[in-house]
């Protein structure tokens, strides 16, 4: 796996799973790659083809506290065990007190991992995403 610094046009490349299919839509869009970019620390993950399988990063809120974001290619699992360890360290090392993350209800494969990463479930959010679906709010503290 072959880890870059994230660049907006990487989106383009990403064919996302299946659970974030409601995102084409936002990902279609120039500039919602370039806020991400500008946002904070981002990465792109590609396979040793040159595949993208991953973009993820930090939205900065303020000092102490990111939002986690991650977008993932539906054939992300043949590379999930090396972007797990790489994410762990990121969280790890990125200097922040309190991070969290949004995952869909519907969507018990991103719970989990969100678990595996140290985050804890803190509530539900009504009506949280573009589609109207609820998710579930996720923070790392430390």
């Amino acid at each position: 796996m072959i880890v870059q610094p994230f660049k907006p046009e990487d989106l383009q490349e990403l064919a996302l799973q299946h659970a974030q299919a409601f995102m084409m839509a936002e990902i279609a869009r120039p500039e919602y790659g370039e806020s991400l970019a500008a946002a904070g620390p981002a990465y792109t993950a590609r396979t040793n083809a040159g595949a993208v399988v991953g973009c993820l990063g930090l939205i900065h809120q303020w000092p102490g506290r990111a939002l986690a974001w991650a977008l993932l290619a539906g054939d992300a699992g043949q590379c999930m065990a090396g972007l797990h360890r790489g994410v762990l360290r990121f969280l790890r090392d990125c200097g922040y007190r309190r991070i969290e993350t949004a995952v869909d209800c519907a969507f018990p494969a991103g719970q989990r991992w969100a678990s595996l990463l140290g985050f804890r479930a803190e509530g539900r959010m009504t009506a949280y995403d573009p589609d109207g679906r609820d998710a579930y709010l996720y923070a790392r503290v430390r």
